[in-house]
């Protein structure tokens, strides 16, 4: 019998390169570096799988460069924006995600980014390390309380969700907007639904866990930091495309908002030398909001499980609906 031909674009855990390499002929990346794109377009003709990233731009071009063997596209992410979903639905082609597995982990994450932007662990961390640590001063360092605060949630899906039950010790008032109103979740976890401008103009903290698509895109633009507080927080750990960067940058250095915590930007590495990266009221983090052993293992192997269960003609474990 044949063997499936599959394309894998990054260095794997063994639990998720070993499978596929017993049962498929595997054009395997061995590294931790991004396939270069031509690269993967050669690779990519006559392939009938592909495990990918969120580093890979999943297009027609390369739709195109496999062919029409191709039976499914694996992604080791939850969202897959980048990934153009009506070119595979054209093709009838399945996709599959990694929902669910990193929930906890992203909001943890989140959580993190918002005490350390909010009480300004970056600087006293740099004040220690270059030796400018003062003698006790009484509003030096001074920074933001989380408990008694109202968060607002820009989504409330499964990582929204689960920020909103981690903030649950703190005794927060806990806001969300959306295109819907889910009152179940809601209940859950004790948020209240709003339009978005209240959510702004009410909020201490601004966390934003929706998806990117063509409603989200730049959805935090001058208008929106203009409705924040001055003192308020913004956190983002969706994706960098939700953000106007240049307003935001703008928006920190105006004193329209206190401060910013990114775990996600647009491009991806954000060069050293953007404006962002100069302030001191700016947290970045290198999108590392699933990356714990055990998260990204699970993330890793769930992947195999769909790509293995396209090539082999099964339904896929975790496929997202593409209609």
């Amino acid at each position: 019998m044949t063997r499936p031909t599959v394309v894998v674009t990054r260095q794997l855990p063994q639990a998720a390169i070993g499978p596929i390499l017993e049962r498929c002929d595997a054009r395997y990346w061995d590294s931790e570096e991004p396939i270069a794109r031509d690269t993967l377009l050669e690779w990519m003709q006559g392939a009938d799988g592909l495990y990918c990233l969120l580093t890979e731009s999943v297009d027609d071009e390369l739709l195109d460069a496999a062919g029409p063997g191709l039976r499914v596209v694996a992604t080791m992410s939850v969202g897959y924006d980048h990934v153009d979903v009506a070119a595979l639905r054209k093709r009838g082609i399945p996709l599959g995600n990694t929902p669910g597995v990193l929930t906890e982990t992203t909001a943890e994450l989140a959580l993190a980014l918002l005490l350390a932007t909010a009480r300004r662990l970056p600087e006293g961390t740099h004040a220690v390390q270059s030796g400018t640590w003062p003698s006790w001063r009484p509003m030096w360092m001074t920074g933001r309380d989380i408990h008694g605060s109202t968060v607002g949630l820009v989504g409330l899906g499964r990582i929204g969700s689960a920020f909103a039950r981690m903030l649950g010790g703190f005794g927060c008032r806990i806001l969300y907007t959306g295109p819907r109103e889910k009152p179940e979740a809601a209940r859950e976890v004790g948020a209240t639904f709003v339009p978005m401008d209240t959510l702004l103009e009410e909020s201490d903290f601004v966390a934003v866990h929706c998806p990117l698509n063509d409603q989200t895109r730049s959805l935090f633009s001058v208008d929106a930091f203009r409705k924040m507080k001055p003192t308020a927080v913004f956190i983002n750990t969706s994706r960098g495309g939700v953000v106007d960067q240049e307003a935001l940058y703008e928006a920190l250095v105006q004193g329209e908002i206190a401060a910013a915590g990114l775990d996600v930007t647009d491009p991806e590495p954000l060069p050293a030398d953007h404006p962002l990266v100069s302030l001191d009221n700016c947290v970045i983090l290198p999108h590392i909001g699933s990356a714990t052993v055990a998260t990204r293992t699970k993330m890793a192997v769930m992947t195999t499980e769909n790509l293995l269960a396209g090539v082999e003609g099964r339904p896929l474990p975790n496929g997202v609906d593409l209609s």
